[in-house]
């Protein structure tokens, strides 16, 4: 199975800034600016007529001079724009002030305030780019209402204003954009947390410029490809996967996964119950096992946590379960355990086969000892915390799933939708990563690629 290579880059802003100046640098011509408007009218004047009414509201920023150079394009194409400039002039960076003057001279007249709302066709949100990290106040928190009172198609250059390039936490107001054109590079704000609910449908223009240095990656496909299977095989030739977890009342978890196992083509599959499994008669194939004659077969890969419940049978069920040394996918109780018990985290700590866990917030907030609004507000930096102190592959759940490595690799999952939020959902994801694990995949590759086509089928 071939690397994660051939995937868009995910920016940091700290990142893009470097990017950006290098550009700057060694791309001088014609400024980044200039090429930024344009690709924002140019991406315009493919999607409106000529009887369209645009209003654009160009903030006290670069993302403002951006808005005045596109706007000053469109009306050189003869559109009807209605441009508003909020800050003050003499303030604006420079690059922002000579496309300010470049407006000017172009004979285009500017407006200092907000317009009665009319009939508008399009809205810009050029108020604010990737440099925001606070609410937005005053004037420019007016603007932001303002926009999304409009009822129009609202397409936001870079960033929605509001958003949190990095983190997706949209501070209040944001504006709630239809289509957010982002250039250089792609931001995980964009995709996690807020971010899939404020921007709409993302579009990426690079401006020309050869892709920087990037921390992480943007999962838009599926980044590998499937284990490929020989005509001259058979079942053993697959992996055999265990899924151990269903107490009493909970078995249903354990059906979940096992069906999800068995579908992603591991070649057997063995599920195991503290409760009582039953035949899945959907599913005859799939076999049954007492939890600790289970823990004692040659397994390929084992899945424990889904309705595994936190008894102290449970507990020690895990406790021999991380001491096996074949890859483990840990879910749902099973982290609740580790959380609470320093001896499973170190046991956890020291294994040398692959540990996949697979959190969502709340999970993931008692296994760093805090609480889901820290985990929320920064997913990336939590996730590659998850996987530093756990020695684990990590899959911190939720919109926009982040995949972290222990080196240090993050990846941004853009599948799914809020379909998805229904009871057994992790528990399939659970199935899906260790069907794939049995079949001889890397933990990085295959929490890739099944977290990807998890969100692409997302059917139970």
């Amino acid at each position: 199975m071939s690397e994660i290579l051939h995937l868009p880059l995910c920016y940091l802003t700290n990142e893009l800034r470097e990017h950006e100046a290098k550009a700057q640098e060694n791309h001088p011509s014609p400024p980044l600016m200039e090429r930024a408007g344009k690709a924002a009218a140019d991406w315009l004047l493919t999607r409106i007529s000529n009887t369209d009414k645009i209003l654009i509201i160009a903030g006290p920023g670069n993302n403002g001079g951006d808005a005045l150079v596109m706007s000053r394009l469109l009306q050189l194409q003869g559109v009807h724009c209605t441009t508003v400039l909020l800050g003050k002039i003499n303030k604006l960076p420079i690059d922002a002030a000579n496309a300010y003057q470049a407006y000017c001279d172009a004979g285009f007249l500017l407006q200092n305030e907000l317009p009665t709302i009319e009939e508008w066709t399009w809205g810009i949100d050029g108020i604010f780019g990737i440099g925001l990290t606070r609410h937005p106040e005053g004037a420019f928190a007016k603007a932001i209402e303002y926009l999304n009172q409009c009822s129009v198609n609202i397409l936001a250059l870079d960033m929605p204003s509001g958003l949190n390039a990095d983190t997706g936490v949209a501070f209040s107001p944001c504006v709630i954009a239809h289509h957010t054109l982002t250039y250089l590079g792609w931001k995980p704000g964009l995709f996690t947390y807020d971010g899939r609910d404020y921007a709409g449908e993302a579009y990426l223009d690079e401006l020309g410029v050869p892709a920087g240095t990037a921390s992480g990656t943007l999962i838009h496909t599926a980044p590998v490809q499937p284990p490929p299977r020989k005509h001259n095989s058979h079942k053993g030739t697959y992996g055999t996967v265990g899924i151990l977890g269903g107490e009493e009342g909970m078995e249903g978890a354990v059906i979940l996964a096992t069906r999800a196992a068995l579908k992603s083509g591991a070649g057997k599959v063995i599920g195991s119950c503290l409760g009582s499994l039953q035949i899945d008669m959907n599913f005859p194939q799939i076999m049954r096992s007492k939890p600790e004659k289970l823990l004692s077969q040659p397994l390929s890969v084992l899945g424990i946590g889904p309705g595994l419940g936190t008894s102290a049978e449970a507990q020690e069920l895990l406790k021999t379960s991380l001491s096996l040394p074949i890859p483990l996918v840990i879910d749902a109780d099973a982290l609740n355990l580790i959380a609470a018990n320093p001896a499973l985290k170190t046991l956890c700590q020291q294994r040398n086969a692959d540990t996949i866990i697979t959190p969502h917030p709340l999970e993931a907030a008692r296994l760093l000892h805090t609480n889901t609004e820290s985990i929320n507000i920064n997913r990336i930096e939590s996730a590659l915390k998850l996987a530093k102190e756990y020695n684990s592959t990590v899959v911190l759940k939720g919109s926009g799933s982040i995949i972290a490595t222990p080196d240090g690799q993050w990846f941004v999952n853009t599948s799914g939708h809020p379909g998805m939020a229904v009871a057994g959902m992790g528990d399939v994801l659970t199935g899906m990563i260790a069907g794939v694990v049995a079949q001889g995949v890397t933990a990085k590759d295959a929490t890739s690629l099944t977290v990807w086509a998890h969100g692409e089928t997302s059917i139970l």
